[in-house]
C-alpha cells in the first residue's frame, strides 16, 4: 500500500459552537494520508491512474466553502465520507486542526482514520 500525502492544507470555513463563530470564517489546517497503489501511474507516468492531489485539494476547498458545522468532528467525518466516495479511496487518515481555538495551544483538532487499510504488497 502506498500513500498520497497532502500536508498543511489551509481552508476557510464557518466552524464553531459559539454564536460569534457562526458569523465569521475561520482557518482549519488539514493533513491527509490517502491509500492507493501508485505503481500503475508510475509505470505509465499517467496522473489519471493515481489520486490527483490537486483535484482532491480543490474538492476540499469547495467542501469547506459550501458547508458550516459546529464541530470539527463533524467537518472531519463528512469530509472523509465525501472524499472516500468521490475519489474511491479505500482508506484515509485525516487530521483537522483549528489554530487559535485555545489560547495556550498552537491548535486543537481531531485525527480520524476511515475505511480499510490495504495490506502492503
Amino acid at each position: 500500500m502506498d500513500l498520497v500525502l497532502i500536508e498543511s492544507l489551509g481552508v476557510d470555513t464557518v466552524i464553531g459552537v459559539y454564536d460569534w463563530e457562526r458569523t465569521i470564517t475561520q482557518r482549519l489546517v488539514l493533513d491527509l494520508a490517502l491509500a492507493t497503489d501508485i505503481r500503475p501511474s508510475a509505470a505509465a507516468d499517467d496522473i489519471t491512474l493515481t489520486l490527483d492531489y490537486a483535484a482532491i485539494s480543490e474538492r476540499i476547498q469547495a467542501f469547506a466553502a459550501a458547508h458550516d458545522f459546529a464541530l470539527v468532528e463533524t467537518f472531519a467525518e463528512r469530509l472523509a465520507d465525501t472524499l472516500r466516495e468521490e475519489f474511491a479511496i479505500p482508506w484515509l487518515r485525516l487530521t483537522v486542526r483549528k489554530p487559535g481555538a485555545v489560547p495556550a495551544a498552537a491548535a486543537v483538532g481531531v485525527q480520524i482514520e476511515r475505511g480499510t487499510r490495504p495490506e502492503a504488497s
